[in-house]
């Protein structure tokens, strides 16, 4: 399963009608002037063409982790050359049936389910400097040697807007993009802008879990899948068994 970006999906004829319409619906979250899309760095990346876009196959009836472990292992080889707001989004191909019925809860399990079952094909070992344990503060999930932080939307979310989407979605982010945007003049102003954008995006209070990297209260595994209401599990689901 190869990765593209806009310029490859707007000449891309193998793409099925599942594929477009789900783009469709992601151009319309960042594009829309209306309610505007928090994470402005994310919205940046996007009219940059700077993203890259994976589609899986439905992932509770199909084994999706190594076609997943292909997607990111590419992008991890690549990501430099995407420009400084890269992200790899992922899509999910899951039946209506699923969208319709599966709870917060469920996609949660799903969700852990697919990293724990990732870094077993990881081929590079985990980076030194990041402990392997999830209960400290510079815990983040890695691949192919690269610090990630892995964000979660599903359908099941109604109150938290900014982790809704209408299929399950990853957004895969390197450590570098955050740390080379706080570095900017304007990462301040645009933290703020995007807090401000939060609180009129969700109808839900900013979960108290999200926090800043390298703070002894931060736990980034906590804001990888944000429940919808504000609340999180007692113990991170992520085993690292290499």
């Amino acid at each position: 399963m190869k990765q593209l970006n806009c310029q490859d999906i707007a000449v891309e004829e193998s793409l099925s009608t599942w594929q477009k319409e789900v783009l469709e619906q992601f151009k319309a979250k960042m594009t829309d002037k209306n309610d505007l899309f928090p994470c402005i760095p994310a919205t940046i990346g996007f009219s940059l063409n700077q993203l890259r876009y994976g589609f899986l196959k439905d992932s509770i009836k199909h084994n999706t982790v190594q076609e997943l472990a292909k997607l990111l292992g590419n992008f991890t080889e690549h990501a430099d050359e995407y420009g400084d707001y890269t992200s790899l989004i992922v899509f999910y191909d899951l039946p209506e049936e699923v969208k319709k019925t599966y709870t917060v809860e469920q996609y949660e399990q799903l969700f852990w389910q697919q990293l724990n079952e990732l870094v077993e094909y990881d081929e590079i070992e985990w980076p030194n400097e990041i402990p392997r344990e999830a209960q400290h503060p510079l815990w983040e999930f890695c691949f192919h040697g690269e610090r990630y932080f892995v964000y979660c939307a599903t359908p099941a979310h109604s109150n938290r807007n900014s982790r809704s989407f209408p299929t399950l979605m990853l957004a895969i982010t390197p450590r570098w993009v955050f740390q080379k945007f706080n570095k900017t003049k304007h990462a301040d102003k645009i933290i703020h802008q995007v807090r401000t954008r939060l609180q009129e995006y969700d109808t839900i209070s900013r979960h108290p879990e999200l926090r800043t990297y390298g703070d002894e209260d931060n736990f980034e595994w906590k804001q990888y899948f944000l429940r919808d209401e504000n609340i999180t599990l007692a113990k991170c689901p992520f085993h690292n068994k290499k």
